[in-house]
């Protein structure tokens, strides 16, 4: 979970804090391109929780996950503060073949091993932040509902002004329509894959080996479907079933 400027917002993401740290500077900044073609993403929209190596320049290690409501620094301050949170989840299949891309190019992160090794670490929750299904589930907090937005991936994907619209309004900004097709034209995934304050392109090839996968890979949904066999949709379908059971939100992808 990361700090959106003057600490207004942040977003949580599943897969999806990179695109929430280009969004949100423009929203709140009145759709000024200056923070986001001047400023290197991580410096721009600090991480939560990851400590930075003092002077090294480098960005903290995260795996793309945003941090679990349980853990620190949301109790107390978090409850008794006005904060707002964007909260982005996306399709578990899809999250976890990102992580896994991200895992095989980051050497902060332990190896993924094969496909099938990895999804039975992210199914047991044996990555950064624990299980896909925890995590989701810890931020669909009552007592701090109002002040949270639920977005999905595919539903950026799908619209994205729409969705830029929506986290405008819950931030209380309003957005001509010249700046929200503006802010939406810059922060598709082609844009932000060029802009090298957000591609992660300046981090040394040591931390990210953007040779074996680039940081900004695909940004589509589905592409579970080039990863997964048979099998292992199934075993992993079932699973994360099982681990909903009793919730009572439903996501785009329940129908696949």
């Amino acid at each position: 979970m990361a700090p959106a400027p003057n600490s207004e917002a942040s977003p949580s993401a599943m897969k999806g804090t990179t695109w929430m740290q280009e969004i949100l500077p423009l929203i709140l900044n009145g759709g000024d391109l200056t923070p986001v073609q001047t400023i290197p993403n991580w410096d721009r929209v600090p991480w939560l929780g990851d400590p930075r190596c003092p002077g090294s320049g480098r960005p903290p290690p995260s795996s793309g996950y945003g941090l679990p409501l349980a853990l620190p620094p949301h109790a107390p301050s978090f409850y008794t503060s006005k904060a707002k949170v964007i909260y982005v989840t996306r399709n578990p299949k899809d999250a976890a073949v990102s992580s896994f891309h991200f895992h095989g190019m980051a050497s902060f992160l332990d190896d993924p091993g094969t496909f099938d090794q990895f999804l039975d670490k992210f199914l047991s929750g044996q990555v950064m932040f624990g299980k896909w299904t925890d995590h989701v589930k810890s931020w669909r907090n009552t007592d701090i509902e109002g002040r949270i937005l639920y977005m999905t991936y595919e539903e950026m994907v799908q619209d994205l002004r729409a969705a830029v619209l929506r986290m405008a309004q819950f931030l209380g900004r309003e957005l001509s329509p010249d700046v929200l097709e503006k802010v939406a034209n810059h922060c598709q995934f082609n844009n932000m894959k060029t802009n090298i304050m957000s591609n992660y392109s300046l981090v040394p090839q040591d931390i990210m080996d953007s040779s074996k996968s680039p940081f900004l890979r695909k940004g589509t949904t589905g592409d579970w479907r080039n990863h997964f066999n048979a099998e292992q949709e199934a075993r992993f379908s079932a699973i994360i079933k099982k681990e909903m059971e009793g919730t009572s939100f439903a996501f785009p992808w329940d129908d696949e």
